[in-house]
């Protein structure tokens, strides 16, 4: 079990000087009258972090003098000092004989969290990696820096927000929190200036190195501005943090696509065909807000009919994410079928051509999605507009709610019905006082 954390702590904070006023650093900044490093060191101590390594710099004598050598705090603090700054990871190679472990947790000081940290480091060990970043949606990520993925979670490239994307993207930001492997101090030989990401990381990405992206819904927020400390604290007020810890039960509200999100057009096979229904990114966005997860699953047979590719069905999917992100709202993730039993269609894949336990009504995109998110399907909800997603949701003991839009239920596959009737998915969330 990963024991040993590494805190970024030596930030002035210039965006926070109206809270700071220039006699605190930014890590030491109030939360709810409470010092945002001692949040982070109550988490960490929650998920059996023993000893603490901070890296200091600007008005450092207010962070030594507060925590100590961390006995009060029922933890084991140490200290390393930049005398100059040295980027975010700069620091590294004074770090080298202070941290034994063979992996360690690294934390940015402008953070604030509730993790379930095992869940990652199995996923750290599954990987094998070297280096595993917590990455996430959010709701701009239009201005955040991006994370490019292959399909087995490598990362194999960083966006920037000053870059100009000309395509669709995955909101997929890197949150600054990373387990990483003794074995990265070793890339920074010198105390010189170094930035983690740009010197480090992209250049790990681009050699094909192992460099994970571990996604989760888990809180994970930069609160390194005023109006971020104010949300935070209205989110810590609501106990919001805790609720999206997976080591407590998620509630989920279960989204199809076609008709619920986007513009029913029959089998949807290009970018270009995708288009959001009016009123579904508000929905969205206030299903983001409840503590609930918002996760898309849908049935594309277009991939076994041989009318779309998985990288022209993941475009899609990058467009719905884009879109629904410039009106500040995200999915937590999206579940798929590519599977259709039926055959005589040309171009068909017969690797697809298959009966399976993923397909709707059956629920194995609800079983995956309640195991990788510890979900309570009982507490969950799906929303669809056909009756086969409302026998996928009572199949799968959900609550269910039948749209009008798309398909409203003229399907007429299966004899069910659902417990709520809605104009559209604005309405539902309304009804189900989201």
């Amino acid at each position: 079990m990963i024991n040993h954390a590494v805190i970024m702590a030596g930030g002035k904070g210039t965006r926070l000087s109206a809270l700071t006023k220039g006699e605190i650093p930014k890590p030491m900044a109030p939360v709810l009258g409470k010092p945002l490093l001692l949040w982070q060191l109550e988490e960490l101590k929650r998920n059996g972090i023993g000893r603490v390594t901070m890296v200091v710099g600007h008005l450092k004598e207010k962070i030594t003098g507060y925590f100590g050598d961390g006995r009060d705090f029922g933890l084991e603090i140490d200290y390393v000092e930049e005398e100059t700054p040295l980027g975010t990871a700069g620091a590294f190679a004074l770090l080298k004989e202070r941290v034994p472990e063979d992996r360690f947790l690294l934390v940015f000081g402008d953070l604030l969290f509730s993790l379930d940290l095992a869940r990652m480091e199995e996923a750290f060990l599954r990987d094998g990696a070297e280096a595993l970043l917590f990455v996430h949606p959010n709701s701009h990520p239009y201005d955040s820096d991006l994370v490019r993925t292959a399909a087995d979670g490598r990362v194999t490239a960083f966006d920037s927000k000053k870059n100009v994307r000309s395509s669709w993207y995955d909101n997929c930001v890197n949150a600054g929190l990373y387990m990483l492997d003794r074995r990265m101090l070793d890339r920074v030989p010198e105390p010189v200036k170094t930035d983690f990401e740009k010197d480090l990381l992209a250049p790990m990405a681009e050699r094909g190195e192992a460099i994970y992206a571990y996604r989760s819904p888990e809180y994970v927020k930069d609160v390194g501005t005023m109006d971020r400390i104010a949300a935070a604290e209205q989110e810590l007020s609501r106990g919001l943090p805790e609720k999206r810890n997976l080591k407590n039960t998620q509630k989920a509200v279960f989204l199809d696509r076609d008709g619920v999100i986007n513009v029913e057009k029959g089998f949807i096979s290009r970018a270009e065909q995708f288009e959001l229904l009016p009123g579904a990114a508000e929905a969205i966005r206030r299903i983001n807000a409840s503590g609930y997860l918002a996760v898309v699953a849908t049935n594309q047979p277009v991939i076994a009919r041989g009318e779309a590719t998985l990288e022209q069905l993941d475009e899609i999917f990058r467009k719905m994410k884009t879109l629904l992100g410039q009106e500040g709202a995200y999915v937590d993730d999206v579940f798929f079928c590519p599977h259709h039993p039926d055959r005589g269609f040309p171009g068909e894949r017969p690797e697809y051509k298959i009966r399976c336990d993923c397909r709707k009504p059956e629920t194995g995109m609800l079983r995956a999605a309640a195991e990788r998110y510890h979900i309570d399907l009982s507490e969950s909800i799906v929303v669809g507009d056909m009756t086969q997603d409302i026998e996928f949701g009572r199949r799968g003991g959900c609550r269910t709610v039948l749209v009008l839009t798309g398909n409203g239920g003229k399907d007429g596959k299966y004899d069910v019905k659902p417990d709520y009737v809605c104009r559209d998915l604005l309405d539902a969330v309304e009804t189900l006082g989201f």
